[in-house]
């Protein structure tokens, strides 16, 4: 005859938190609906904070990741709700305006159009940062995490609406 071996009440504790475990780790990375990954909730939301944008202010934008053309550092002067004036602040910023592509720089409110767009469009990462006042100072976007040189990423500094001192309302 063939013993019977049975699990010890050690064993089925042990099988049942490995199991409850790995539920959890599938659901956490699962998400929820409409929310790829589930991951960066937390940022995610933080972007649609409520922003009374001005129709004039000045920032410095740090542009980098992926393969596009706006990449550099640059100081952007927005007027009446346009880009009125940039000035490269670095190598990069200042072959980009070189070349042409003045038409590439963009407003505080066009960085978060564009955030919002991948999010609705079902980019894998959005992310924004925004200090007291409601405005970015950080717009991270992530097509595919799988993929290369499909990122844009924002640092905005220096933010400074018109009117008010030098400085302005922080370097966020």
């Amino acid at each position: 005859m063939r013993p019977t071996v049975r699990p010890t009440r050690g064993d089925d504790v042990a099988h049942q938190l490995t199991t409850a475990l790995t539920l959890a780790l599938v659901l956490a990375a699962c998400g929820s609906p409409g929310e790829p990954g589930g991951a960066s909730r937390a940022p995610q939301e933080q972007s649609r904070v409520n922003w009374d944008v001005p129709e004039s202010y000045t920032f410095t934008l740090d542009s980098s990741c992926g393969e596009r053309a706006l990449i550099g550092r640059f100081k952007i002067t927005v007027a009446d709700g346009a880009v009125e004036a940039v000035e490269g602040l670095d190598e990069s910023g200042r072959s980009m305006l070189d070349h042409g592509f003045d038409d590439e720089i963009p407003t505080l409110t066009e960085l978060l159009e564009e955030a919002e767009t991948a999010r609705s469009e079902g980019a894998d990462a959005v992310e924004v940062d925004r200090v007291s006042d409601g405005h970015p100072t950080r717009i991270d976007i992530d097509w595919d995490t799988n993929a290369v040189d499909d990122e844009a990423c924002y640092r905005i500094t220096e933010y400074s609406p018109a009117g008010s001192p030098i400085g302005g309302s922080g370097a966020g």
